[in-house]
């Protein structure tokens, strides 16, 4: 809309300004220096109301181009390109007995630049560059758009909004970098970079971090998620989808590389700070606060749980109508009451074949009982849970979780204890 409006004032500006030029004759002089110049004074004129149409045609054109998002360099190209058409149209038509006065045109394309110069000094013209350069393509064009047309101020100077936050983690780097050349190394990792974060932005989250260890992405910030889903809901059905993305991605790798990616994905929902954090080179949108840090803890934690997609508490809540979970933990800090219960995402809701129904309730079961020091009826009820022939870390966890506990040696593993100090 606000580009719409832009257009229309910058339009009716430039066209009233050459409709001016026209009536007032100035271009007379110039026109008369131009027949002699190309030798065509006794040639007859194209008449002037077709000079006046096409000129206004070939500057609302220009204004349009101008507000669109093309860069500076297309810009100043496609109207030197037109200026030159321009005179050449002039050459040719001279040459078939017909003169054609290219300087309307060319003022035309001249004013609208320099009404786009002014407008772009604004504060309502420079509001799109602005975001551009901050946003950049970590937020697809809906979302640009949005924030253009929003009462946001383009500094961002920094607010709390209630957003989830996903990472995507690859923990094998080692072993890759050990068994591929840098080059085949750095392929593999860019294609799984480029599959993760395409995916994400095109779902509709905000690309905060893409580097060489994680991918991180936004859901609720800069912009409040629109739809039916909220945003836990929405970061966890795209973190369902992108594990059966990156599986296929893994395929390929096996039969490109050899070799498979060792990624797991940390979901967490809760209040960040939103701001454009740096400085002119290296400033950018991104978010902060314990919230992110946990949903890092989360990916990281996935290895020693057997899971692929490990969620906090919040998200799960949030997404529960919309996702099939089952726990995985439950942390509570050192001198603290706080409990924080952790899960694990499975399938969209209602997708689970009736066998994984029943053995997600079983699992269930199994940890109710774990956490009530029912060890017979725990272990039964994991077993129960397991299908034959496919393979559940999560659930293999459980187990040995159980028959320590059983020995009495149920104190929280290292890694437990890092991640409740997390909480």
């Amino acid at each position: 809309m606000r580009r719409i409006q832009s257009f229309l004032i910058l339009g009716f500006l430039s066209v009233l300004i050459l409709i001016l030029l026209f009536s007032s004759g100035s271009l007379e002089c110039a026109s008369v220096a131009w027949r002699n110049i190309i030798h065509a004074a006794s040639i007859p004129s194209v008449d002037h109301s077709i000079l006046l149409v096409s000129s206004i045609v070939l500057e609302i054109s220009i204004v349009w181009i101008v507000l669109s998002d093309g860069s500076r360099k297309q810009i100043l190209l496609v109207s030197l390109v037109s200026m030159i058409l321009l005179i050449g149209a002039s050459l040719v038509s001279s040459l078939y007995g017909k003169y054609f006065f290219p300087l309307p045109g060319i003022a035309a394309i001249l004013i609208a630049l320099l009404l786009a110069a002014l407008f772009h000094q604004t504060n309502w013209g420079s509001r799109e560059p602005a975001i551009r350069r901050l946003f950049g393509q970590r937020l697809r064009t809906e979302g640009i758009r949005r924030l253009v047309d929003s009462p946001l101020s383009v500094n961002f100077p920094g607010e709390l909004h209630d957003a989830s936050i996903l990472v995507c983690t690859v923990y094998n780097h080692v072993e890759l970098i050990d068994a591929l050349s840098p080059t085949d190394y750095v392929a593999l990792m860019n294609h799984y970079l480029r599959a993760a974060s395409d995916f994400l932005v095109d779902v509709g989250g905000y690309l905060d971090e893409c580097s060489g260890e994680s991918v991180r992405a936004v859901f609720g910030a800069p912009l409040q998620v629109v739809g039916a889903a909220n945003h836990a809901a929405k970061a966890a059905m795209a973190a369902i989808e992108l594990l059966v993305r990156l599986e296929e991605l893994n395929r390929e790798c096996d039969a490109r590389w050899q070799k498979r990616l060792d990624f797991h994905l940390g979901i967490n929902s809760g209040p960040v700070i939103a701001a454009a954090f740096g400085g002119a080179r290296l400033g950018r949108y991104s978010v902060s606060g314990p919230v992110v840090e946990f949903a890092h803890h989360l990916s990281a934690a996935c290895a020693q749980y057997g899971c692929r997609i490990l969620s906090g508490p919040l998200t799960f809540e949030m997404a529960s109508e919309s996702v099939e979970g089952r726990p995985i933990d439950l942390l509570q800090r050192a001198g603290s009451r706080r409990r924080v219960e952790l899960y694990e995402f499975l399938a969209r809701k209602n997708a689970l074949s009736s066998e994984r129904e029943r053995s997600r309730d079983q699992f269930w079961k199994g940890v109710i009982f774990f956490r009530e020091r029912k060890w017979e009826e725990s272990i039964k009820a994991f077993s129960s849970a397991r299908i034959p022939g496919i393979p559940d870390k999560a659930l293999d966890n459980y187990l040995e979780r159980v028959e320590r506990a059983r020995r009495g040696e149920d104190d929280p593993t290292p890694e437990q204890a890092l991640l409740a100090e997390a909480v």
